[in-house]
């Protein structure tokens, strides 16, 4: 080595490492085994050339011809301490000694110049994910899928990607999902193989059920242990083959900007989960002039899909027939609801959603009648009682929403499959929802023939009734916390109109649906897998895209669980306070899974195994680094939350609350 060109690090001081000791230290990225024997010091590589064990973590031992030895932690390896030979002088197992130079302020290691980075297939392949729109990834960095990592790093370290280390995989998968759903864009999920990569599926299988576009990387063992059961092996392709549209091995022969491409568009296309599974020496492997990065142009087509001729014709027959039509805004229809606001405004029609569809309909707008369903209001249901034919957009037809059967339903949707699922509909019309809503819009102005109520003013009194109902609600008491009739009559009067909000599920989901009235918020909840947990890891998706997208900039997120929904990722408060996530989180405690306690007394079983011992959530939030605020009185409840929507960074408001008024 040419000490000319060295450049020196301080890797210890002169006191750090005792005689007859070892330890690993670092310099320039790269890790070293320094050693003090005999009063010398010797810096040589830290991986042993048996399975990479790390011999700083090893010992100085005597052997039995009196000699010490470096001896490697996992296997026994041997090596003279003071120039890296093993026993018996098998130099090529040997290690590298490295210059050092004792100074007055510590032990300084000389090496050359680092090369310049040499380009590998996972810098193509995150490159090309860059070039598909991807800017955030979630995720855990971990020893099967550190060469990716690296290429993350390398992209991050420039400004063209955020990265957000998270402390469960679990939440790494929800909040790819809350970005998704908020965004309509892809975030990225990055896993170990094994236990890592099968944390991700919960949250995966949400995304897949409310199509939600997310990319997930995960890493795996060396393909040439493939098959035995290596540590940590478990048949990937297997495990997401049901829950990812597309799932692929990224092999040494891959075609890499390709295959990310292809996983890409998978994902964005078809709105739902992708998957690679990158080998671990796979991810090292160095890009060939011929594996350049993928891009989209010439990938995407257009997505406005218009319905048929005929199918228009015969909807404004059906219109032409009857007096009172509704309008059921579902998930499907949320890029679309300026174009279905104006045609309800034409036929004069109450504009109901699922609860999915929740808040894309202002609650103040003159024919804005609620939420349908088991999270609904007695206003959805009166105009669902009364109407004479109902026009679905974008809706599943969920049990849970309730839409009768005995009145004839065009469906509009942009997914074929989706049209008349579960069962026959009167005239199901296969397109894109805003173009759909927008040619219906213009036959209804050009048809003197459809001549249907006005049904504004029976809106209106139908929002007084519950407005009242929901008032006499308030003041109901038993001394066992605040009822959600208050809690949600706050946060509607508190939480800012252009606010993002996640919910969980449970009874404070139910009340959510029933007693919060939507302004312009965008709501965000695991919908038809209902899966509990998701509201705080969502909430860091929907922030991470709030940094993202110039159009959700500066808009304020808010998250809502009860204490078993937040007890299942709380710990990602903590991640939320190192990114300084400014996010407000309303936790209603009521010390138990309230719902599965009422649906345990409603099928008439003993409540059995749903009580909770919970911490005070509120220091919890403190001990993280934010803001934390307990909720026992009404009186409380408004400053609380007017302080934690102040507060520039993590937010909780604890809200103890009755299990029984919800």
């Amino acid at each position: 080595m040419n000490e000319t060109k060295l450049e020196w690090h301080q890797v210890a001081a002169l006191d750090e490492l005792p005689e007859g000791r070892v330890k690993t230290v670092t310099a320039a990225a790269k890790s070293f085994a320094l050693t003090h024997v005999d009063g010398k010091y010797t810096a040589m590589d830290n991986r042993c050339p048996h399975q990479g064990g790390p011999l700083g973590e090893g010992s100085i031992e005597v052997g039995n011809d009196g000699k010490c030895w470096l001896r490697c932690p996992w296997h026994g390896w041997d090596f003279d301490p003071h120039t890296g030979a093993p026993p018996g002088g098998h130099e090529d197992t040997g290690q590298q000694t490295y210059p050092l130079e004792i100074r007055a302020d510590g032990i300084y290691l000389g090496l050359e110049s680092a090369p310049e980075r040499i380009p590998t297939v996972s810098d193509t392949m995150v490159e090309t994910m860059l070039n598909w729109g991807v800017q955030s990834v979630f995720g855990m960095v971990g020893h099967s899928n550190l060469g990716l990592a690296d290429a993350l790093r390398a992209q991050e370290a420039k400004g063209r990607l955020r990265y957000y280390g998270i402390r469960h995989e679990g939440a790494a998968a929800f909040a790819c999902s809350g970005y998704a759903k908020v965004s309509g864009k892809p975030a990225a999920c990055l896993t170990i193989a094994g236990p890592g990569a099968t944390n991700l599926l919960t949250g995966l299988w949400d995304a897949k059920m409310d199509r939600a576009p997310v990319l997930a990387l995960t890493g795996q063992v060396n393909v040439q242990v493939f098959g035995p059961g290596a540590f940590q092996e478990i048949d990937l392709a297997s495990a997401f083959e049901a829950v990812a549209e597309f799932s692929q091995t990224v092999l040494h022969t891959s075609k890499h900007g390709e295959l990310m491409s292809l996983a890409c568009k998978n994902a964005i296309v078809e709105r739902r989960p992708a998957h690679l599974i990158f080998p671990d020496d796979v991810q090292t492997v160095a890009a060939s002039d011929r594996d350049r990065p993928g891009h989209p142009h010439g990938r995407l087509g257009q997505d406005d899909i218009t319905p048929a001729a005929d199918a228009i014709a015969q909807a404004v027959e059906l219109l032409r027939q009857h007096k009172r039509p509704i309008i059921i805004a579902g998930y499907g229809a949320r890029h679309a609801m300026k174009e279905v606001t104006v045609l309800a405004e034409k036929l004069h029609a109450p504009v109901l959603t699922t609860f999915k569809g929740k808040g894309q309909m202002p609650d103040a707008h003159p024919l804005a009648a609620g939420v349908l369903g088991r999270s609904g209001t007695p206003i959805a249901s009166w105009f669902m009682n009364e109407c004479d034919v109902i026009l679905a957009f974008g809706s599943s037809f969920s049990n849970h929403t309730g839409i009768t059967l005995k009145r004839p339903i065009i469906q509009v949707d942009f997914e074929r499959m989706a049209l008349g699922k579960f069962h026959a509909v009167a005239l199901p019309v296969w397109g894109e929802i805003a173009t759909t809503a927008k040619l219906l819009s213009e036959a209804v102005d050009g048809d003197a023939d459809i001549d249907t109520v006005d049904q504004r003013a029976e809106v209106a009194e139908r929002w007084n009734i519950w407005r009242e109902e929901k008032r006499s609600r308030r003041q109901d008491d038993r001394g066992n916390g605040l009822n959600s009739a208050v809690i949600f009559d706050a946060l509607t009067r508190l939480i800012p109109d252009n606010a993002i909000i996640a919910v969980d599920v449970g009874n404070n989901t139910y009340s959510f649906g029933r007693y919060f009235e939507c302004a312009r918020q965008s709501v965000l909840m695991s919908g038809y897998l209902g899966s509990i947990g998701f509201a705080l890891p969502a909430a860091l998706g929907a922030w991470a895209a709030t940094q993202d997208f110039d159009a959700l900039r500066g808009r304020p997120v808010v998250s809502i669980s009860g204490d078993g929904g937040f007890g299942q990722y709380m710990v990602e408060f903590t991640t939320a306070v190192k990114y300084r996530m400014n996010i407000t989180h309303i936790v209603l405690n009521n010390n138990q899974l309230g719902k599965i306690s009422k649906e345990q007394r409603a099928a008439e079983w003993e409540v059995w195994q749903t009580a909770l011992h919970n911490p005070n959530f509120a220091a919890y939030a403190k001990l993280c680094g934010g803001f934390g605020a307990r909720v026992t009185g009404a009186a409380q409840l408004d400053a609380a939350v007017e302080k934690a929507l102040a507060h520039n960074g993590p937010a909780l408001v604890e809200v103890m609350s009755d299990p029984d008024l919800v």
